[in-house]
C-alpha cells in the first residue's frame, strides 16, 4: 500500500479552499445578490485565515515536540488570543458597516471543512493499492 504524504495533502487544502470560495461566491452572487456574495466571500476569507492559524499552531507543536528544526520565537497563548480577537472584531465591524449577510458569511466559513472533505475524497480516489 502506498505511503500517505501529509505535506502534499496540507499543501492542496488552500487550493481546494480557493476553488470552493470562487465557485460559492459566484453562485451566491448570481442567485442571491451582492450582499450575500460579499458575506460568503468574507466567510471564506475568514476560513482561510483560520486554516493558516491552525496550520501554524500545528507546525509549532511539531517543532516543540522535537520533530522540527528550531523552536520558533516564544509567544504565549495571549498573543494567539489577541490575534483571534482582532480577527473576530474586524469581521464584526466589516459585517456591521458593509451590510453583508451574516448567514452567508457563516456558510462561507464552511468552505474549509468542505475543502478537507474534498481532499479526503481525492486521496481515496487516487490511492494506489
Amino acid at each position: 500500500m502506498a505511503e500517505f504524504d501529509y505535506n502534499r495533502a496540507i499543501s492542496r487544502l488552500p487550493r481546494w479552499l480557493l476553488a470552493l470560495a470562487t465557485v460559492g461566491t459566484i453562485y451566491t452572487l448570481v442567485r442571491y445578490g451582492v450582499s450575500h456574495a460579499g458575506g460568503f466571500l468574507l466567510g471564506a476569507i475568514a476560513a482561510w485565515v483560520n486554516l493558516k492559524l491552525v496550520e501554524r499552531a500545528a507546525r509549532r507543536v511539531t517543532t516543540l515536540s522535537g520533530e522540527g528544526e528550531e523552536p520558533p520565537a516564544r509567544r504565549g497563548a495571549g498573543g494567539l488570543f489577541i490575534q483571534f480577537s482582532g480577527l473576530i472584531l474586524g469581521v464584526f465591524v466589516i459585517m456591521q458597516v458593509s451590510g453583508f449577510s451574516t448567514l452567508a458569511a457563516f456558510a462561507g466559513f464552511f468552505v474549509c471543512p468542505a475543502a478537507a472533505l474534498l481532499e479526503i475524497v481525492y486521496e481515496l480516489l487516487t490511492l494506489k493499492r
